[in-house]
């Protein structure tokens, strides 16, 4: 095999300096998008941005300027990056395609880090029904951690085509609570005993004050209802305290709380 060693070295001569110049270009560009990426992500922490917006935001940078390094780097080697441009278009729409679903679950994914209508570690029914407390909010789906530890990924698309209600992003929540008592029963007296309770939770504010109210005259019993404000975080443990030491105090006090039962009568012929 013969090698003309006139163009190799024409060659060397021609493409190192571009070869030496576009490597230069790559490693000095993504040593200087890491450290964008770095002090974006130092300056988001001090401004107290939401932590579950930083590391979108960062990912959405750090990317598109590694592609703009891309690009310049293909331009050195003489390659017309319009046409590239042309044709991560196109790939881009034929993914797209493909992906509509997944693009509009990013898309509202987008909408919900924008208008924010919960954050991490709000209590929240979204979804369509799915309960639990937000553990992330990721691209394409939010997290949900349940009371008894189930985690649920609730597609973003599913979150904003349903109605969002939160629960706790308030700062105070009123724990709605039911109890019934017998027809023979004191009213008063089973207030008193709610109140009572009431104040001796840890957890209850004391504005808004606590009420007691007739809620509704049932079939087999008559329902008070009571609404406790507690701050957020207690909300499950207002509703678990609330439940058990009203029932011990009505057993203490006389108080039935009665269940459904049928009086079955019988004629004698």
């Amino acid at each position: 095999m013969n090698f003309d060693l006139d163009k190799i070295s024409e060659m060397l001569i021609e493409y190192l300096p571009r070869v030496a110049g576009a490597l230069l270009t790559l490693i000095i560009g993504f040593w200087i998008i890491g450290w964008l990426a770095g002090y974006l992500r130092k300056t988001l922490e001090k401004r107290n941005v939401d932590p579950t917006i930083r590391p979108f935001l960062v990912s959405i940078v750090s990317v598109g300027l590694k592609v703009l390094v891309l690009l310049s780097v293909a331009n050195q080697f003489g390659i017309e990056t319009t046409s590239f441009i042309a044709i991560f278009g196109a790939l881009a729409f034929a993914i797209g395609l493909a992906l509509q679903g997944s693009l509009g679950h990013f898309a509202s994914g987008v909408l919900l880090l924008v208008f924010k209508p919960y954050k991490v570690g709000d209590l929240v029914e979204i979804g369509g029904g799915q309960t639990g407390t937000v553990q992330e909010i990721q691209v394409f789906n939010t997290i949900l951690l349940t009371l008894d530890n189930k985690k649920i990924l609730v597609p973003n698309g599913v979150v904003t085509s349903n109605v969002i209600t939160n629960i706790s992003g308030q700062g105070i929540i009123g724990v709605e609570l039911t109890y019934g008592i017998g027809y023979n029963d004191s009213i008063d007296k089973a207030r008193e005993i709610i109140l009572k309770v009431g104040k001796e939770c840890p957890y209850i504010l004391d504005e808004p004050k606590q009420a007691v109210v007739v809620a509704e005259l049932g079939d087999s019993s008559v329902n008070l209802a009571t609404r406790p404000f507690a701050n957020s975080e207690n909300y499950w443990a207002t509703f678990f305290y609330m439940q058990e030491h009203v029932k011990k105090e009505f057993d203490k006090g006389g108080v039935s709380i009665p269940f459904p039962q049928m009086d079955v009568h019988m004629d004698k012929d």
